[in-house]
């Protein structure tokens, strides 16, 4: 069981290290370009006029429950574009980096976590549009605003188990990057991101409530639109702590038990 303790106690040793490799990717993102880091804000921005204009103006989606669409659209979409970057960056992380990884010395696991602090400022630009969509459209401003950080790290921890996970069998098998990228394309339209939930038949929204994206897409609604506690489904809340741990302890495993191979791999 010594795997179980073998993430956390590298992010607390390395914890410096993580920092200076995810300041070093998040420069190198936008390395050469005249605008920078301003292309962090103008990806996200771009993404919400297309949809928006897509589903609002060519399919004439009405608001959700009196919240403007693209409010409404934007909420979903912060947290799903920020858990696909970090699961799909991550997949290839050791191959990317195969260089630190052939060096027996190099924490291997930390790189997950590097990607998703380097992929963090993205997050919160796609925040700050959705913060000023809310003033321009009148909406309130709670302090269930902060309930996000926790829907947040519910993110970070899905995403660090998959990321595990992935990481370590694409290095055996290239192919994995293949099936991250077309699973995460269906995880994209199978989740209640640009559909309300609402309009499918009971027992379709209790299939889809099983992906454990959804708990963490709806808590972004909740926190930023409805206003709905976490302890309001006490169910929902401990059925994705479940499934996320038990997939968080197989990732940590598959990781521990395959990372000596690593090195005579690559």
């Amino acid at each position: 069981m010594s795997f179980i303790l073998y993430l956390p106690v590298s992010i607390y040793k390395y914890k410096r290290l993580i920092a200076s490799l995810a300041k070093r990717e998040m420069a190198t993102q936008y390395v050469g370009s005249l605008l920078g880091i301003v292309w962090a804000f103008i990806h996200p921005l771009v993404m919400i006029l297309v949809f928006w204009f897509i589903f609002s103006v060519g399919f004439r989606v009405k608001p959700m429950n009196d919240v403007p669409f693209v409010v409404w659209l934007t909420a979903g979409m912060a947290p799903w574009f920020y858990f696909s970057e970090i699961v799909i960056g991550s997949t290839s992380v050791i191959l990317s980096n195969s260089n630190l990884v052939k060096k027996m010395i190099f924490p291997t696991e930390i790189l997950p976590v590097v990607k998703i602090l380097a992929s963090l400022i993205s997050h919160v630009f796609f925040l700050l549009i959705l913060f000023i969509l809310m003033i321009c459209q009148q909406l309130s401003i709670s302090l269930y605003f902060f309930q996000a950080a926790y829907y947040l790290f519910c993110l970070w921890i899905l995403a660090l188990a998959l990321s595990l996970l992935s990481s370590a069998l694409n290095v055996f098998v290239r192919d994995v990057g293949h099936l991250v990228a077309v699973v995460m394309q269906v995880g994209f339209w199978g989740t209640p991101i640009f559909w309300d939930i609402n309009i499918m038949p009971d027992w379709v929204q209790f299939l889809l409530k099983l992906n454990p994206v959804y708990y963490f897409v709806q808590g972004y609604r909740d926190s930023f639109i409805y206003f709905v506690p976490f302890w309001d489904h006490p169910w929902q809340t401990m059925y994705f702590w479940v499934v996320t741990t038990c997939i968080l302890c197989f990732g940590m495993y598959m990781f521990y038990r395959l990372k000596p191979q690593f090195a005579d791999v690559l």
